[in-house]
């Protein structure tokens, strides 16, 4: 959060320099040095994707070496390559998420701009003098339906990620079921006969067909929660949830994705040997860890890098039915 907060600060002063020679308010040149440092960031789209298709490269790796019963210095270093994929995870997700929070700055103050634009053109065709035009210029959390809107969008950012947790357990309930059925119903796939063979697109269908419906409801909130706070608590509102489920949705991110990653690496820790390795209580307590860090880091962490965007977006498409 304070590397964020410094490349804010930073871009914004920078921007300020620029003023004079731009032709424009000094908040305008902040807000272009903000707009600039998000390129800068984007541009290392490729350095942060090659990072980040290590992890599962890696993984796979060590899902095959398994698979094929190599020997155990084998899988011992596609374990190694592992853990490291499990921190440039973190660390490209850690890029995605301050890059979303430059983004969603932008477009809060983009979002500003619009109510201020609709509203002057509103006055102005309802005869108002120019001098006499009255229009958003602050978000004032002293006024309760601004104090409301909020709190609205802190506890969307917690509800989606439950929602999104929960879709992940739903699914692989799902998907044990349809194991044991696989076992009892079919000839000898417990005992590993040569000539039984799993039904492997029958689990594949499940995770595909339960994920998309399990997400139906958290994007459904995402989309339906910023329109009716903005439609019934109006404009500054809408801002208010925009600004604090921004800030909310960009710690709990960073938070799950470190967390999840931590998880993932302590189990691997202890089955290299540590502890006890595995089999030990503390093999059973880091698998129990690594279950719930999955869906953090690879499923609610993710998803709310896009519900900061997609908030920020839908405010300021309609923003002129929020005045």
């Amino acid at each position: 959060m304070i590397a964020i907060s410094i490349a804010l600060l930073a871009s914004y002063w920078l921007g300020k320099q620029t003023a004079e020679i731009l032709g424009v308010t000094e908040h305008a040149a902040g807000i272009f040095g903000t707009a600039v440092a998000t390129m800068g960031m984007l541009m290392t789209a490729a350095f942060v994707l090659a990072m980040d298709t290590f992890g599962p490269i890696v993984d796979n790796a060590g899902g095959i070496v398994e698979m094929s019963n190599a020997s155990k210095e084998v899988r011992a270093g596609t374990d190694a390559l592992d853990a490291a994929g499990n921190t440039t995870k973190a660390l490209t997700k850690g890029y995605a998420i301050g890059s979303a929070a430059l983004a969603a700055f932008l477009l809060f103050s983009a979002y500003l701009d619009k109510v201020r634009l609709v509203q002057t053109e509103i006055q102005l065709a309802a005869g108002v003098a120019l001098d006499k035009i009255v229009t958003l210029q602050a978000v004032d959390l002293g006024k309760v339906e601004v104090f409301v809107g909020g709190l609205i969008g802190a506890m969307l950012v917690f509800l989606f990620s439950a929602y999104a947790i929960r879709a992940v357990s739903n699914v692989a309930q799902e998907i044990i079921k349809e194991v044991r059925r696989q076992f009892k119903e079919i000839p000898g796939l417990l005992e590993g006969a040569p000539g039984a063979r799993a039904d492997y697109a029958r689990c594949v269908d499940i995770t595909t067909r339960g994920a998309l419906r399990a997400m139906v409801l958290p994007g459904a909130l995402a989309v339906i929660v910023p329109i009716l706070v903005g439609w019934l608590l109006k404009a500054e509102a809408a801002a208010a949830l925009l600004m604090v489920g921004t800030m909310s949705g960009i710690l709990l991110a960073t938070v799950m994705n470190n967390a999840g990653g931590a998880w993932d690496n302590a189990k691997k820790y202890i089955e290299a040997g540590a502890m006890g390795g595995k089999g030990s209580e503390a093999h059973k307590a880091a698998v129990v860890g690594d279950t719930i860090g999955d869906p953090f880091k690879d499923t609610a962490g993710p998803s709310l890098h896009v519900l900061i965007k997609l908030l920020a977006t839908i405010t300021l498409v309609l923003a002129p039915l929020f005045i």
